[in-house]
């Protein structure tokens, strides 16, 4: 059975901003080609001095995506949560994400975006 969620580094190799960005275009299209009904994004969190201004610059993008209907919902890191409404919907989208590893975590290191 094929997963309902796909996993994205988009720190790995430390990209620029610039390069992150064309990166997350890309992966958004491959992820909805391939069915996936959530795209988790890890970025980082700025420990590293470039995850941080990542972050920030996807989390922007995301949103404005979001408001022209381009995704369905973005959850930050930090908002992953059993408590939170828009993670209860995206477990009825993809129930496997009961299981992952950074619910409950508050990890703004990555965005979970449903496609």
């Amino acid at each position: 059975m094929r997963s309902a969620v796909r996993e994205v580094n988009l720190e790995h190799g430390m990209p620029t901003v610039e390069q992150a960005l064309r990166r997350l275009t890309g992966e958004l299209y491959t992820t909805r080609r391939m069915g996936c009904a959530v795209l988790k994004l890890i970025h980082g969190y700025g420990s590293s001095g470039k995850g941080g201004k990542i972050r920030v610059a996807v989390r922007r993008e995301l949103e404005k995506q979001k408001s022209l209907n381009q995704v369905k919902e973005v959850i930050p890191g930090e908002k992953f949560s059993i408590f939170e409404s828009a993670t209860l919907s995206a477990f009825s989208k993809a129930p496997e994400l009961r299981r992952d590893r950074d619910l409950d975590r508050y990890n703004n290191g990555v965005t979970y975006v449903v496609l």
